[in-house]
């Protein structure tokens, strides 16, 4: 991605997000700091800019729909067009718990923001993607999404393939990917399944071998390989494509 791109992350005021937000702002683009807490997303948006990089804060709560609204009509009065668009947001409420120990409610709360969330996002910024050149959708899945990871008792990751609520939300998220990507073929607009690899965050109670840092750095790489590559690809974090 070497031309300037309006870019908007969500979940984008900690981990992960913030720090893919800086390698895109530090690479040249306007980054827009998708967060549902005001006070912590402004002071992310503060901190990049006091480095002379273009970034803003933009409330979005992928759970709410009115936020979500507000969030479209901000970015098309402000810049009319959206180029990038980083489903980032995530929640995992079953870390170290056993499936028959998970509350369905818990189950849901995971699906409504990794999944139900990105498909309310990508639909509100859709109509703003179709004004891109070349537009672009990358969603921050998992290894623990493929069914051909789940099932390898040899993956390095097998400890964590219990995981109900995190695991299956993130293998329906793949399969939301695939689908945008064959409905979207014909308007130009990609999407791919985007993977940090296992990074130290609240998420997993920062138990991961990567920074965050690292991660952020693994998709502001993979969005750029994502521009050339076909649609619908699922990236490794070390370079190469998952099996779905």
């Amino acid at each position: 991605m070497t031309t300037n791109r309006i870019i908007l992350i969500t979940g984008a005021n900690k981990g992960i997000g913030l720090a893919t937000a800086g390698e895109l702002a530090r690479a040249g683009h306007t980054v827009l700091i998708g967060a549902r807490d005001p006070e912590r997303g402004a002071a992310a948006a503060a901190a990049l800019t006091a480095e002379g990089l273009g970034a803003r804060f933009v409330r979005l709560d992928v759970t709410d729909p009115a936020t979500i609204a507000a969030a479209a009509e901000l970015i098309a009065a402000e810049y009319g067009r959206l180029d990038t668009l980083v489903n980032n947001a995530g929640v995992a409420r079953d870390w170290q718990r056993a499936p028959e120990e998970l509350p369905v409610e818990a189950v849901r709360e995971t699906y409504e923001t990794n999944v139900f969330g990105v498909i309310a996002v990508t639909n509100a910024m859709l109509p703003l993607l179709r004004k891109s050149p070349a537009g672009l959708i990358g969603n921050v899945s998992s290894g623990l999404g493929s069914f051909s990871l789940l099932g390898d008792p040899d993956n390095p990751f097998w400890e964590h393939a219990t995981l109900l609520a995190y695991n299956s939300s993130k293998a329906a998220l793949n399969a939301v990917t695939l689908v945008y990507a064959q409905a979207l073929r014909e308007s130009g607009i990609k999407v791919s399944a985007l993977e940090p690899g296992y990074c130290a965050t609240d998420l997993n109670g920062h138990s991961g071998h990567a920074t965050a840092e690292e991660g952020g750095h693994r998709i502001a790489r993979q969005l750029g390989e994502a521009l050339s590559a076909p649609s619908g690809q699922f990236f490794h974090p070390d370079g190469g494509r998952y099996p779905w």
